[in-house]
């Protein structure tokens, strides 16, 4: 069975002095998150979001999700993962394009060494639901670490 989610933006005004609000319809656990092309363009974020910034949230939980998955069909489920993805925005010869996510996890793993959690974060970096559909079109990466 397909699971379906479902967002909306409301936009008022042109694009440079224009602003907007995205909302969650599915979950509703966010209303009203206030966007705009400042916000997206700049390093200044000013209580505002991006759909960058959406797609990193987007990325680093299905990854999350993914390396956890693996984990545990290999006999060694984390106590604890921090995912981080930067998704990167930047204008390209084609005009403006998401360039990269690069992931980064810090990952507590019981009965794994560096290299056992370097491999089954890159299979998880390919295997999850939204690199798969960043790939071919986003330069993807992943830097794994076991917490000591």
């Amino acid at each position: 069975m397909a699971a379906i989610r479902e967002a909306s933006t409301h936009w008022e005004g042109p694009l440079m002095g224009g602003k907007g609000t995205v909302s969650a319809i599915t979950s509703g656990v966010f209303k009203l998150l206030p966007v705009s092309w400042v916000t997206r363009s700049e390093q200044a974020a000013n209580g505002q979001t991006s759909p960058e910034e959406l797609v990193a949230a987007a990325h680093s939980a299905c990854f999350s999700m993914a390396l956890s998955g693996a984990l545990a069909r290999a006999n060694t489920p984390p106590t604890a993962l921090d995912v981080t993805a930067k998704v990167t925005f930047d204008r390209t010869d084609a005009g403006f394009r998401v360039t990269s996510s690069e992931l980064t996890v810090v990952g507590k793993v019981p009965g794994i060494d560096q290299a056992a959690f370097e491999k089954a974060a890159e299979g998880a970096k390919d295997g999850c639901p939204i690199s798969q559909a960043l790939k071919g079109n986003v330069r993807l990466s992943v830097k794994a670490k076991l917490a000591s």
